[in-house]
This record gives C-alpha cells, structure tokens and sequence, in this order.
C-alpha cells in the first residue's frame, strides 16, 4: 500500500513566506529555507513551494528559494506559480524541483499537461485546482490564485486532466482555505472518485482530527498543510534568524491563527497511525 504523505505547503512572494486566509490578505512570515528545514527535519514527506503572485507578473522568481532549499531538504520538492511553458518547467526543475504544479497555464492551454508529461513524464507534473462552490452546489475552477473565475466545472476538468497525463492532482478549497474550518471533504472525495491518479487536499485544517478526515472521508492520498504547521513553528522557535522580516508581532499575538491548533508533522503522523492510515514514521 502506498503511504500517505503530508506535504507543508509554502506560499512565497517575493523572497518571504506569506499566508493569507481564501488565498488573500497576505502577511509575511519570515524566511521559507529556514520553514522547510524545520519540516524536512520533523519527517515531511514532501515540500509545496508556490509563488503566489507568479500568475499576475507572468513569471516564476523561486529559482534562489529552490537552489537554497535543495542544499539542506532532501526530500521531493514541488514548485509551482507563473509556470507557462516548457521552457519556465525545464527551468524550475534544473534548479532543483522534483516537480511542477499547473493551474493558470493548464487551464488557459490544456495542451501543456500533455507535452509536459510527455517531455518530462507524469509523475513530474501536478494540475492544481482552485475550487469555489457556487449558489447552485457546483464547484468551479479559479486561477491567478483563486481571483478569476473560469466557469470550467471542477470534476470535468479534473477527468480532463488525468485523460492529458497529468500524474497528481492538488485540489484546494478556496473556501476553506486559511479558515481552520477543516478540509472540504465533499470537494475532495468528489475528485477522488472520479479520477485514478493521486488527489491531494489542500485548504482548511485547524485541528488533529482534520487531518485524518481528508484521508478518511475524502480518500486523499495525501494533504498539504500551512497555518497549523506556521503557527506551531512560531511558537516553537525564536526566529533569530529572520530577524525583523515578516509581520512577528501580529503573528505573536495569535490573531492571525484565532481558529488554529497548533500542530507538528510527528503528532500529525502518529495521529494518522491511531486511525489506521499508513503514513511514514
């Protein structure tokens, strides 16, 4: 049986790591090497990088971040925002990504999932999707971060984008996402259903119990995390080393985290053990 990953997702503008709440009102939180250390170090299985404001400036700037972070993190490293061709793939990759994740450029040239998966095989290519529920219960797809709406039906263009050869799937619930009100697992094990590659969740966890239900009862293979993990790291750590960068006071006040538990990746997993979810130890 294939293990079940957790994956901490960093959201990235500029050289910081940022988080907002529904993918919006970014603050900054302080150096993303020094984040991905720490989990590398706790047993992630995994690490998400996405540039968050690449859609808007046409262009992916982590190549610095990822050839920072590939000297110390020795796990699958997957980076995605303002990635349009073949050629801005090639490029994250040669810095040292393990793969890349679609969302904007997949959706406006579908075509690009095949000749990617094709060039650089599946396995290397994740479709990230940014799901909104509408009045009438369907879920569309977004892109340039969760802003624009496409009116593409989410569970269509998930079908879609297995027939392309993409290798994974992360699913995010912009509804969810930032709010601690726990995973979408409607949404997630909509996906799960109605395609046979991998389905990651992301948006929304702010408890242990959380964790396990995207496995559960949305059938993820795998989830990525961000606010839990953030908030536990701040109140773990002095953060000597980022100094002043990032927003610490607001952070330190915890009014930023007000519906989240504080969580590690070794209380995540053994959680997910106490439940019956095969996750690496």
């Amino acid at each position: 049986m294939i293990a079940s990953r957790i994956i901490p997702r960093l959201d990235i503008k500029g050289p910081n790591l940022v988080k907002g709440i529904h993918l919006e009102g970014l603050r900054v939180l302080g150096d993303p090497a020094e984040f991905a250390k720490y989990y590398y170090e706790q047993g992630a299985d995994e690490l998400v990088y996405q540039d968050v404001v690449a859609s808007l400036y046409e262009r992916n700037s982590l190549h610095d971040i990822i050839s920072k972070t590939v000297k110390q993190v020795f796990i699958p490293i997957t980076v995605g925002g303002g990635l349009r061709t073949i050629d801005d793939i090639k490029s994250v990759l040669r810095a040292g990504a393990d793969k890349v994740s679609l969302n904007t450029a997949a959706i406006k040239n579908p075509n690009l999932i095949k000749d990617a998966s094709q060039k650089f095989g599946s396995s290397t290519i994740v479709v990230a999707i940014e799901a909104i529920k509408q009045t009438n219960g369907e879920y569309h797809a977004y892109v340039d971060n969760g802003r624009e709406e496409t009116g593409i039906e989410v569970k269509k263009w998930a079908q879609r984008v297995e027939e392309l050869g993409a290798g994974e799937i992360n699913i995010t619930s912009v509804d969810r996402e930032g709010t601690g009100m726990g995973f979408d697992c409607e949404l997630i094990k909509m996906i799960s259903d109605a395609v046979s590659i991998p389905v990651i969740a992301h948006g929304g966890p702010g408890k242990l119990e959380h964790t396990s239900q995207a496995f559960l009862e949305g059938k993820a293979h795998a989830i990525t995390l961000a606010s839990v993990l953030h908030y536990e790291m701040f109140q773990k750590t002095s953060f000597q080393k980022t100094g002043d960068e990032g927003n610490i006071e607001f952070l330190k006040s915890g009014r930023s985290f007000s519906k989240i538990e504080p969580l590690n990746i070794p209380q995540i997993k053994e959680h997910c053990r106490k439940m019956n979810i095969n996750v690496r130890l």
